[in-house]
């Protein structure tokens, strides 16, 4: 089932997320509407905040970015209690987007390689590490799951220039090709 994205100024964008365990109710179900939500809207990730859930898990196909980014090939993975355990110091520049952030795209800096543990869709552990375009992916979507949208790592300049453009979401402006939720909105 294709699942509604949570836009700019939900409160559950900002809740960092718990650890779920093999019996969380309705896992299975979740994952599949999960990948299938992320791909009808385009997307490369999507994590569980993103469809209104403050739990720590996220998916990632990164596999269509390979031939601009070949770090990217085969990168099809599930991402449950996720913990980023080492970056490194050198850091890499790239333009990011977001599925609750429709409309906006910001130069963000990030380390360039990662390691992180977690535990697949069969709660199998793993430790890897990732460098370049692939790594950027994980911690774009990683920040979901700690509450931190990628605006909030942009140049305070740039967060000035793209204010209004916020705003206009936080009020429920939104265009997008998939369905939304926006932030309940304050009564007068």
């Amino acid at each position: 089932m294709k699942l509604p994205i949570y836009i700019y100024g939900h409160p559950v964008l900002r809740e960092v997320g718990a650890d779920i365990s093999p019996d969380y109710v309705g896992l299975q179900q979740l994952l599949e509407d999960m990948w299938e939500t992320m791909y009808f809207s385009d997307g490369i990730g999507l994590a569980a905040p993103q469809i209104g859930r403050a739990i720590r898990l996220f998916v990632i196909d990164a596999d269509p970015m390979a031939e601009s980014y070949p770090e990217c090939k085969g990168l099809k993975q599930t991402f449950i209690n996720a913990r980023i355990v080492e970056s490194s110091e050198e850091t890499l520049a790239e333009d990011e987007g977001c599925l609750s952030i429709p409309g906006i795209h910001e130069r963000v800096t990030r380390p360039a390689t990662i390691t992180i543990e977690y535990v697949d869709a069969n709660f199998e552990p793993h430790r890897e590490t990732y460098s370049g375009f692939a790594a950027r992916v994980i911690q774009h979507e990683y920040d979901h799951i700690e509450g931190v949208l990628f605006t909030d790592k942009i140049a305070a300049i740039r967060r000035q220039l793209i204010k209004g453009k916020l705003t206009n979401l936080q009020k429920g402006k939104v265009s997008a090709h998939y369905r939304t939720v926006t932030a309940p909105q304050k009564r007068k």
